[in-house]
């Protein structure tokens, strides 16, 4: 029996780096049989415990209405509302804006650790994380600020790539192991829990179109960031794989409903907000298309672990 412990462990390792190797190198798998089913409790009734982390497209800053300033956390963000629809008995949300996967295991203000909020009694988790350590805020206001430079081309990518390398793919590689060990800790500490990752909304045109000076950035850094949001959302759903959580993507329930469209179609409000939401971040709607895909997959059957 212990030889068979053993060999098991053995084999998991191997899937494990496996899979965060195709993260590190940009490859695409399949998520799915990377790790052998598991029951989970919880999930699908209406006495879960249900736990929410994460960063500003979790909290859901500037929408109505404002539960806790610090943290910029609405009572209408995507966890708000999958804890309403759910029923759950109980419900804690401690995303927070500006929160990086260091913040699972630090206190951020008044905000304490948020692994700590979850316990063995713990259901339901889900995670949105990674998008502040690549380095969302800093990205968009390094190239607005290069846009001026060459309207026409891609000053912002140019930029990232002096040094030989794309310096956004390795963020990407970098924040890898981060989120592998968020998913790790979450585990451990609530080791019943269905975890679900939650990936990001499309922020910018999917067919690469631009729309400057409404979001001002340089006409073919348009692609190029989108194409390194994609490189976030992939690692995600890859690292969520190895770690027996499911993902939920929110990119393609979002497209067409970018910082571009007008005010009326649009879900992720550009740098001069039209609709309460902070600047390039979802608005009520997108919140609720990001609780209606996170719906969709808990309906859609249990995870595995």
């Amino acid at each position: 029996m212990a030889h068979d412990t053993r060999r098991a462990d053995r084999a998991g390792h191997r899937r494990r780096a496996a899979v965060l190797g195709a993260a590190l190198s940009g490859c695409a798998l399949v998520a799915a049989s990377t790790t052998p089913a598991a029951a989970h409790t919880g999930g699908s009734g209406r006495d879960i415990a249900y736990v929410a982390l994460g960063d500003s497209y979790t909290s859901g800053p500037g929408i109505p209405r404002q539960v806790d300033v610090d943290c910029a956390r609405s009572d209408h963000n995507y966890p708000s509302l999958v804890a309403a629809r759910r029923r759950a008995a109980s419900f804690t949300d401690v995303s927070c804006g500006g929160a990086t996967t260091a913040q699972m295991w630090q206190a951020q203000g008044g905000n304490g650790p948020q692994l700590d909020a979850l316990d063995r009694n713990t259901d339901l988790v889900t995670v949105q994380i990674g998008g502040n350590d690549v380095g969302f805020g800093p990205i968009i206001a390094t190239c607005a600020r290069l846009a001026a430079q060459d309207p026409a081309g891609n000053p912002c990518e140019r930029s990232y790539q002096t040094s030989g390398y794309d310096e956004l793919a390795v963020a990407v590689v970098r924040t890898t192991p981060k989120v592998d060990r968020v998913l790790r800790a979450v585990h451990a500490r609530a080791p019943h829990a269905r975890v679900v990752v939650v990936g990001y909304p499309d922020l910018l045109p999917d067919d690469g179109s631009g729309c400057f000076p409404q979001v001002p950035f340089a006409a073919r850094d348009f692609p190029y960031l989108r194409d390194t949001e994609k490189r976030l959302n992939l690692m995600l759903r890859l690292v969520a794989a190895v770690n027996g959580a499911d993902y939920v993507d929110t990119y393609r329930p979002t497209v067409g409903h970018d910082m571009c469209k007008a005010p009326a179609d649009r879900w992720i409000e550009p740098l001069r907000p039209a609709s309460p939401a902070a600047p390039a971040h979802p608005n009520a709607v997108g919140e609720a298309a990001m609780a209606g895909a996170v719906l969709d997959r808990l309906d859609a059957g249990h995870g595995h672990r």
